[in-house]
């Protein structure tokens, strides 16, 4: 999975429901019906009503929709669980997306391509669409990670959506599988500008807006990492000038950097005034300080901390 997201400029619609720019609060998600053994074939149907195909193989959903944390808990033969099926769908979305995009831009160059199929393949967009449709409520998850809000996690949902995407393209086919991604993805390029890229980035976004109101370059802090070293989900800080501003969560560093940034731009207006004072206090105490005394400047590389790990 590529998790470098860069934004696009995509103009939305005001949404005035409990869902915003293609995410779900996570009580909202929990308020929902959960999938469960009892009524996981209930969900099923429900799911392929959502997704507007009826499965000819049901066990190709069954499977994509189960979490190796409730396979690996039922008595032999398990069930198989959803990762093999993820690992496909990334390629097969990948292909779809980068075959769409070649016909939408035949003329531009290969590494605007790229920087468009990057965002629409990210975690963070993946995310948008696998809330929309809700495909946690439809995860068969043991309890140990339904406590620990399993439906909520990016990566499960991320994993979930590419793994629906296979299941697809193994029941129907890649015409299928073609027509659920451009009815999914449409909005994504409905208005792209591929001459205008240096605004699709949250980051560079950030740090232009901070920059021109005076304010110092953001920095990122892993503050937490979860799961297993194949499967690592990273929890960052964002800081503008020892503030926290935001936090973000993501499968890579660089996945959970933009979504901190993303974070960070939708309250960058109320908080505008509260930087800057910070900011000032912080310049003022500097500048009152012996030479000796004052920190000594750091050069951070792509907004990163020193310590942080590659």
């Amino acid at each position: 999975m590529i998790d470098d997201p860069i934004e696009l400029k995509i103009e939305s619609q005001p949404v005035e429901s409990d869902q915003q720019e293609g995410y779900l609060r996570p009580e909202v998600l929990l308020e929902a019906p959960k999938a469960n053994s009892a009524n996981f074939e209930r969900m099923l149907v429900k799911l392929e009503r959502e997704i507007g195909y009826t499965f000819r193989n049901s066990d190709l959903l069954r499977r994509a929709l189960t979490h190796r944390s409730f396979a690996n808990e039922q008595p032999d033969p398990r069930p198989m669980h959803n990762e093999a099926l993820e690992f496909l769908g990334d390629a097969v979305l990948e292909f779809l997306i980068s075959a769409w995009l070649l016909e939408l831009f035949p003329t531009q160059n290969e590494g605007t391509l790229s920087k468009m199929r990057a965002y629409a393949v990210s975690a963070l967009n993946l995310q948008k669409h696998a809330s929309r449709l809700s495909i946690g409520n439809y995860l068969l998850i043991n309890r140990g990670e339904e406590k620990t809000g399993g439906r909520t996690k990016t990566a499960l949902q991320v994993d979930a959506y590419e793994a629906l995407i296979a299941a697809i393209y193994l029941d129907g086919g890649i015409d299928c599988a073609r027509d659920f991604v451009m009815r999914e993805f449409v909005t994504t390029f409905a208005e792209v500008d591929p001459e205008d890229l240096t605004s699709m980035d949250y980051k560079t976004a950030l740090q232009e807006k901070l920059q021109s109101d005076g304010l110092p370059t953001p920095q990122y802090a892993i503050v937490e990492s979860l799961g297993p070293d194949h499967r690592r989900v990273f929890q960052i800080e964002l800081r503008v000038s020892g503030y926290c501003l935001a936090t973000g969560e993501g499968t890579t560093i660089k996945g959970a950097h933009q979504a901190a940034a993303r974070a960070a731009l939708l309250n960058l207006n109320q908080n505008m005034t509260r930087l800057k004072e910070i900011h000032e206090t912080a310049q003022s105490r500097n500048d009152a300080a012996p030479a000796e005394d004052r920190p000594e400047a750091v050069t951070i590389e792509d907004g990163t901390l020193p310590d942080e790990p590659a």
